[in-house]
């Protein structure tokens, strides 16, 4: 039975060193730059190790215990060998055992042996337009672009030199279109690009029907999602914006009338105060845009703000700003920033606790893990106290000759009133 259990723990031992072994030989090849040099290490060491193992088990087996000097010899010869075959071991792995002992430290400076990611450089192509030297710049970031075909950074680039350093449109046009052609362009990046596009429309010829339609490729390639309405946005303001550029290239003088003289002696001064915009013609033509532009989001905002505020009407001012809280695409910061504003006019118009409560627990519900929720839990909890102290008399206001005009005909499914 001893024997058997001799043969065992042998056997045993022999299939740790083994796999211990076979493990430190492949690691070993996989981290050398010279797989034949270490090969070439291993034919050596493993036969040297074999034999010293048996020649000290062998010796171990003839040391009697108890007999110090018979066991004197046998011992001496057995820690000699043992030495003799560690510095041998050690002359030869020597510098692998100190690569081993410092790797961590020296991959703190030159990153180990983690592959770099291949990516494009454009610093040569900036250098050289930076010296005015735009189609030497293109050459550069046509041979990096020759590598990253698909390289939004190099594409917009390229595009931008093309524009506004060769005054080259139609090309810097012919760039985006070829990227945005390809399968693997990210919707973002495709709608940057015709967005770009949309800007330098304006800014290089004011061309606002060349904008707006570079802008409509947009909603038809991305309908109903963050995209369009953004784009959508854009084609709303398009004709102030070329306005504001068309004015920028054209700039007429300005006059600058005559200063009150001896303002300090005046009566009053009431007269000098300057003339706000009336709040009904704003209303109007709010309403008017948002029958062209619907998804004018700025505009719908400030006509909800108008009806909250000038004219009083809470329930109108719901009914528009439900219009973007209820749209699924708008991004979740916006519809926190609108839900926050109903609120406030909510608070504003002498709504009861159970109506902002109502408000302020949409927003936890829709964005609980948001900072935004976290805000709106603090409001909660201190509602009845922020009601008591924004609560005042305010005399309710007609409409007059507004009221009959004063929302938009809700009849288009952009305009269709909804609740929250």
């Amino acid at each position: 039975m001893r024997r058997i259990l001799e043969i065992a723990g042998d056997v045993f031992w022999i299939a740790v060193i083994v796999a211990g072994g076979g493990w430190l030989i492949v690691r070993s090849l996989k981290a050398s730059d010279d797989p034949a040099k270490v090969i070439y290490k291993w034919l050596f060491t493993i036969p040297l190790v074999a034999s010293e193992i048996f020649f000290a088990r062998h010796l171990v087996h003839s040391i009697h215990p108890g007999d110090i000097v018979s066991n004197f010899a046998p011992t001496f010869v057995l820690v000699i060998s043992i030495a003799g075959c560690a510095v041998i071991v050690a002359a030869f792995w020597g510098s692998h055992i100190g690569g081993i002992v410092a790797k961590p430290l020296a991959d703190l400076f030159d990153g180990g042996n983690e592959e770099i990611e291949p990516k494009p450089y454009y610093s040569i192509a900036l250098a050289r337009r930076k010296m005015n030297r735009p189609l030497e710049a293109i050459v550069e970031i046509r041979k990096q672009l020759a590598k990253f075909p698909n390289d939004f950074e190099g594409v917009a680039l390229l595009a931008n030199i093309q524009a506004e350093d060769m005054k080259d449109l139609a090309s810097a046009e012919m760039t985006f279109n070829h990227f945005c052609d390809s399968e693997n362009a990210p919707p973002n990046q495709i709608a940057a690009a015709l967005t770009q596009l949309a800007d330098w429309h304006l800014k290089l010829f004011q061309d606002a029907d060349s904008a707006r339609t570079t802008l409509e490729k947009i909603i038809a390639r991305f309908p109903e999602t963050e995209l369009s309405l953004q784009a959508a946005q854009r084609i709303a303001h398009l004709e102030g914006t070329g306005k504001v550029l068309l004015a920028a290239q054209n700039r007429q003088p300005v006059l600058v009338k005559a200063g009150v003289r001896n303002v300090g002696l005046l009566d009053s001064s009431k007269h000098l105060i300057p003339v706000e915009t009336d709040p009904a013609k704003l209303t109007v033509e709010y309403v008017k845009h948002l029958a062209a532009h619907p998804q004018d989001t700025e505009a719908r905002e400030k006509l909800a703000i108008l009806y909250a505020t000038h004219y009083q009407r809470l329930d109108l001012a719901t009914l528009e700003l439900a219009q973007l809280i209820n749209e699924p695409n708008h991004a979740s910061r916006r519809v926190a920033h609108w839900l926050n504003l109903l609120a406030n006019l909510q608070l504003e118009s002498g709504a009861d606790a159970e109506t902002v409560g109502a408000t302020l627990e949409k927003i936890i519900e829709r964005f609980p893990d948001f900072p935004v929720a976290e805000v709106a839990r603090h409001r909660l909890a201190h509602l009845k106290l922020e009601i008591k102290g924004r609560q005042k008399e305010t005399p309710g206001k007609k409409l007059g000759v507004y009221e009959q005009n004063i929302g938009l005909k809700y009849g288009s499914p952009h305009h269709s009133p909804r609740q929250l």
